[in-house]
């Protein structure tokens, strides 16, 4: 076995112990994604049919039945792949995005194929490609990347930026210097939208600013609230998350509703994507309202996507019908106070 096998082999190896971890631990980040600070002002007169309310809207130029994405989970393995096309067939029956996991994987193998299935599955719904901003510094150039693209027709291409997780994970990739640098000279070529994405931690307003400057159409704030990386790498390392040397990481971050609110105030026109804990319709709403055009949703999709496409559907109509009550009751939101 080559040594690029071997390190394939390694990275899948990772991926599926992700996979396990998120299934069968609590990784769940010890703070709020924070939406319970915010409430929805009542409209008690919507002078409105619900049978018609609401009409599809677009995202990349796709047309989408409600301002869902199914954000990424896997990362180029046999148990990623099953997950995929599910996710993949669920997403084109009820029109939704779908946000693929890292790709690094392919690239590092050349191999392409697997990916051919995912358009194939999906053909009329935006799929995004996804790889890590730090790979920049590890050897993916723009041939590798642009390979990605367009073995899967993506409509646009995430940037994923994971600096805790890295430094966690065993054997991570810590060099991020000149990213910006690097990512502002390969903008040009890249024919997509190109989405900024955290991992579970938040952008900051600083953060952000340089994210715009550099050429980015969209950001995923993907704040703290939901599945938390640092977590995760740290069952990865065989550590007690209570009692690891990375155990304060486990509230480390920005919540989500605060990221959407702090980074909608200071770039309006930007449109953002907020992920990171939202596990309902509600919390949708609430993030339309604070300024997302789209919410991210994940590891809540893991286990119906290991059953069937059904099982993804059925959650995706449960996220529909609870957004699209919520916006059929509610004029606005509005921050509370929450008493300790």
């Amino acid at each position: 076995m080559t040594n690029g096998a071997v390190f394939s082999s390694d990275i899948k190896q990772r991926k599926d112990r992700h996979l396990h971890i998120c299934l069968e631990s609590d990784v769940q980040s010890d703070l709020s994604n924070g939406f319970e600070r915010y409430r929805l002002i009542p409209n008690a007169a919507p002078e409105a049919d619900f049978s018609t309310f609401l009409s599809p809207r677009t995202f990349l130029g796709r047309e989408i039945s409600f301002p869902l994405l199914i954000s990424s989970m896997t990362g180029g393995t046999a148990r990623g792949a099953l997950i995929n096309r599910h996710l993949c067939i669920a997403a084109e029956a009820r029109r939704v995005g779908l946000a693929l996991g890292s790709l690094r994987v392919y690239s590092e193998t050349n191999d392409f194929d697997p990916l051919s299935e995912i358009r194939r599955s999906a053909p009329t719904v935006p799929i995004l490609a996804n790889i890590g901003a730090v790979q920049l510094n590890a050897g993916m150039n723009i041939e590798d990347i642009l390979a990605l693209v367009d073995s899967i027709s993506a409509d646009g291409l995430i940037f994923h930026f994971n600096p805790l997780q890295e430094l966690i994970q065993p054997g991570g990739d810590r060099d991020f210097r000149n990213i910006f640098v690097k990512l502002a000279k390969i903008r040009e070529r890249i024919p997509v939208p190109l989405i900024a994405k955290e991992v579970g931690f938040g952008f900051s307003v600083e953060t952000v600013r340089k994210l715009i400057e550099v050429g980015f159409d969209w950001v995923d704030v993907a704040g703290a609230g939901g599945t938390s990386w640092a977590k995760v790498e740290m069952f990865v390392r065989g550590d007690d998350p209570t009692d690891s040397v990375y155990a304060p990481f486990g509230s480390f971050g920005l919540p989500t509703a605060d990221c959407v609110a702090a980074i909608h105030e200071a770039f309006p026109t930007l449109p953002l994507i907020a992920s990171g804990g939202i596990r309902d319709g509600v919390e949708i709403r609430k993030a339309e309202l604070l300024g997302a055009r789209l919410s991210g949703v994940a590891l809540p999709f893991l286990a119906p996507a290991l059953e069937s496409p059904d099982a993804v559907c059925a959650l995706i109509d449960r996220l529909a019908v609870q957004y699209r009550s919520a916006c059929f009751v509610s004029s606005g939101i509005e921050k509370i106070s929450i008493s300790g």
